[in-house]
């Protein structure tokens, strides 16, 4: 009873009752004096409870961390005009998600919009746990007027990610927000702890509705050119009156997280006057140089640090397009803490060409000696030695069906359908709902013509896998995987042949999970396939993503084993074809 009266203590937890209760039960260990006190059956049912807990201290969770998020409409006017905006708790972007290596994360979302809505969590893998991933291939969306309470852990990670829509065109409204992953405090990091640690949010924005975009794509048009850039929501007047976006401390450091959470432009931010360090990038410590700007495809993020080592008053960060025909720019203020003075008129000017930034990638190092997640170094991992069991290329193509456009890979648009594929699979009834695609080296001919139907690739659990993106088009395509990081190795100019292994970098590659290919270039990948589940590779640009350019991936457990990936949750929500059908009794078995 002792035993079970602590349990239920640790289960009915709103909070990190765990470690406060620990602390309780150890301190009265240390003091045996309230038990002289008691008699008989009192004396032994308070040693059992102890004994209990001692052994639970030794196994007790990681901490939870609750959080209740009511997703509505709202008016906001972030380039001067009043539109219709996604706010989570009232606020537009929506609130940073703030956590540490290996935290329970529990979110309960409310939805108060008038359509279905899912949140994926751009960078978070999800080890064994495709439940929790918030794509239309595994969830079903969250009908409107419910709430649906998402569980999951950033298992072994660090760095800095963000959150985003993916039902309709939601993300074209808001619903975004940064989300860090911070290191443990036994976990070393490779830079002194900053004084303050901040999150700029930078993407393209349109000023017509989500509505009106989704109307625009599924009539066959595209989005055409954004009408501005925001950071944190924001469009900077650039005269002076903006309010500071943040505070710096003189003669201090402080950590500036960069996210391009934007539809569909690549961005270049920098920051008057200012040198940025970087020193992370999608969850991996890299080689530490200045940078006086950075190229952050759309889908990216980089974790820099900002020393406030000028003349005490107010600068300007700025973010503008890249790849456009004219130039779109915003700014963002920085105001020294105490400092005196207006920011200067005189904008940092940005890079020009797809060159620049592809020199820029090159010099991207992941750093080996030091920690990540884990106290071993991360360069302890030698993926440069592992032999490639399979190539999948992937060609990205645009053409019209019926006389609407649509975006492909391999000569494949993908569309959802009601029933999550993950779903599908789950409950046996895979075959009703789509078939496995295995063009691994797609020919000419056969992504000249384009067909629609999901797209689902089934990959063998454990295989160390190559993939090859090709760009035969004239704009920069950013790739993204869910449920992994992998290690880009290569973006080269041209056609990707197998000799072209010999370019790649074997060595300290930066494992990441985005990569942009440029025009007429292509980019190359590895990596394990070792978490099991359905997982998405997209194109991170909303508009081609919308529109077909996106796949799944099947990583079944050959065992299936708990060991491998978790039962469907009791709480996930069920749809399409398996809406109201009882869960499979015991799939995933074993330890």
């Amino acid at each position: 009873n002792a035993f079970n009266h602590f349990h239920n203590l640790k289960s009915n937890s709103s909070k990190q009752l765990i470690p406060h209760e620990n602390i309780k039960i150890q301190n009265c260990c240390r003091n045996q004096k309230p038990l002289t006190v008691m008699r008989g059956a009192k004396v032994l049912a308070a040693c059992l409870y102890l004994a209990a807990a001692a052994t639970l201290v030794v196994q007790a969770e990681d901490p939870y961390f609750h959080h209740v998020w009511n997703v509505t409409y709202g008016t906001a006017s972030p380039l001067g005009v009043p539109q219709q905006v996604i706010l989570i708790n009232g606020q537009f972007p929506g609130p940073n998600l703030n956590s540490t290596s290996n935290n329970n994360i529990i979110i309960n979302v409310f939805n108060n919009l008038d359509e279905p809505f899912l949140l994926t969590w751009n960078g978070i893998q999800h080890r064994k746990n495709c439940w929790q991933d918030g794509t239309p291939g595994t969830m079903c969306p969250i009908p409107v007027g419910t709430n649906y309470t998402y569980h999951f852990q950033p298992k072994d990670q660090i760095g800095s990610y963000f959150y985003y829509p993916t039902t309709a065109m939601h993300r074209a409204a808001g619903g975004f927000g940064g989300l860090r992953v911070n290191s443990r405090l036994l976990i070393p990091i490779p830079y002194d702890v900053p004084e303050d640690d901040y999150t700029v949010l930078i993407g393209d924005w349109y000023t017509k509705s989500h509505t009106q975009l989704k109307k625009f794509l599924d009539g066959g048009r595209t989005l055409g050119r954004p009408n501005g850039v925001l950071i944190n929501g924001k469009a900077g007047k650039g005269d002076g009156s903006d309010a500071p976006l943040f505070t710096l401390k003189p003669g201090k450091s402080h950590r500036v997280r960069i996210c391009n959470v934007g539809l569909k432009t690549s961005l270049n931010f920098r920051i008057q006057n200012h040198k940025m360090k970087l020193v992370e990038m999608e969850g991996s410590h890299v080689l530490q140089n200045d940078f006086d700007s950075l190229d952050v495809h759309v889908g990216q993020c980089f974790g820099t640090i900002v020393t406030a080592n000028q003349e005490p008053k107010d600068y300007y960060m700025v973010a503008s397009s890249r790849f456009l025909k004219s130039v779109i720019t915003t700014t963002g203020l920085l105001r020294y803490e105490g400092g005196k003075g207006p920011a200067s008129s005189q904008l940092p000017a940005g890079p020009v060409g797809w060159a620049w930034s592809l020199n820029q990638f090159r010099s991207f190092r992941w750093n080996l000696t030091s920690s990540a997640a884990r106290p071993n170094p991360q360069g302890s991992y030698h993926y440069g030695k592992i032999n490639i069991t399979r190539t999948i290329k992937l060609v990205n193509t645009q053409g019209k069906v019926d006389g609407k456009l649509r975006y492909a890979l391999n000569g494949i648009s993908h569309t959802d359908l009601e029933t999550p594929l993950k779903l599908a699979e789950y409950f046996g009834i895979a075959d009703k709902v789509f078939k496995y695609n295995s063009v691994d080296n797609p020919t000419a001919e056969q992504t000249k013509s384009i067909k629609i139907e999901p797209h689902v690739l089934n990959i063998t659990h454990r295989n160390f896998i190559e993939v090859v993106f090709e760009n035969h088009e004239k704009s920069v395509q950013s790739w993204h995987l869910n449920g992994y990081s992998f290690f880009a190795v290569a973006v080269e100019p041209g056609t990707w042949t197998p000799e072209k292994r010999k370019n790649y970098n074997l060595l300290d590659a930066v494992s990441r999970h985005t990569v942009q290919v440029y025009p007429k270039c292509w980019a190359a990948i590895l990596l394990t396939f070792d978490n099991c589940g359905m997982w998405n590779i997209r194109s991170e640009n909303t508009e081609r993503r919308y529109l077909g350019q996106q796949l799944y991936v099947s990583v079944l457990s050959p065992e299936k084993s708990l060991r491998d990936e978790y039962n469907m949750p009791e709480t996930s929500l069920q749809c399409g074809l398996v809406k109201n059908t009882p869960k499979p009794a015991n799939p995933y078995a074993g330890a």
